[in-house]
């Protein structure tokens, strides 16, 4: 994965306004409350999704009373039971690999919502596993450079000895790598270390990126990527994109 990627994903959603970045709030919310919902339990210690969706929440600046609220209104009668998790795959313009993983309570809506995208953005939806044999499923963990105070060398040692696989660095961010299991357990001993992070969570990696240089095919990803993130039955997009 190239850091210079992810950073240029996490700038873009960073520098979203205050109205897109509270729909980041409640995409994540509900992503909270079906976590409760399916682990069975409002409890992150014995719920290993809830505590790596606490983990992506509190990344993306959720504050604490949020999530708390969240899981206790999830625990007792929360709303969620008409959600179902679906995942769709398809091609975007110049054939990049797109998957898009959503949170819907009328199927029907979100799969002609999704078909629509595609073919207004000249890509194309395919079939479950067109694109996804070509992701893998890793935890991943993006540090600030100019937010840390240690150098390569030492994050990459501690980094690994909390259970991580890899490390790569680039000018603005260290990316961390761990076993998509082992997520929650680096994150929490980093966390413990007084690492802060600009995401983590649980994502799918591609193998392998591809580079579209045609302006009109960029333009083109670009609107599919927003009009995907600003659907609100859509909770992540992954593509082997290389954004510059």
């Amino acid at each position: 994965m190239s850091g210079h990627n992810k950073w240029s994903t996490i700038k873009q959603k960073k520098g979203k306004n205050d109205a897109a970045r509270a729909k980041v709030f409640t995409k994540i919310g509900r992503e909270l409350a079906v976590a409760v919902r399916d682990g069975g339990s409002g409890d992150p210690s014995v719920n290993s999704k809830l505590r790596d969706c606490i983990a992506k929440a509190k990344a993306n600046n959720v504050p604490n009373d949020n999530i708390e609220r969240i899981i206790k209104k999830a625990s007792g009668d929360g709303d969620t039971n008409n959600y179902e998790a679906i995942t769709y795959e398809g091609y975007g313009a110049g054939g990049i690999a797109v998957i898009v993983e959503t949170l819907t309570d009328n199927r029907n809506r979100t799969a002609a919502d999704m078909r629509h995208y595609f073919d207004k953005f000249g890509g194309n939806m395919g079939t479950p596993g067109c694109v996804s044999f070509m992701f893998s499923q890793k935890g991943v963990l993006v540090i600030e450079r100019e937010e840390c105070d240690k150098d390569e060398d030492a994050v990459m040692e501690e980094a690994l000895e909390a259970g991580a696989t890899d490390l790569e660095a680039d000018d603005d961010v260290y990316t961390i790598y761990t076993e998509a299991n082992d997520f929650s357990a680096v994150n929490e001993d980093l966390t413990a270390k007084g690492y802060t992070f600009v995401s983590a969570e649980v994502e799918m990696v591609p193998s392998t990126y591809t580079k579209v240089d045609d302006e009109e095919t960029v333009t083109k990803l670009q609107k599919l990527m927003d009009m995907l993130e600003d659907n609100d039955d859509v909770q992540n997009v992954w593509h082997n994109w290389e954004m510059e």
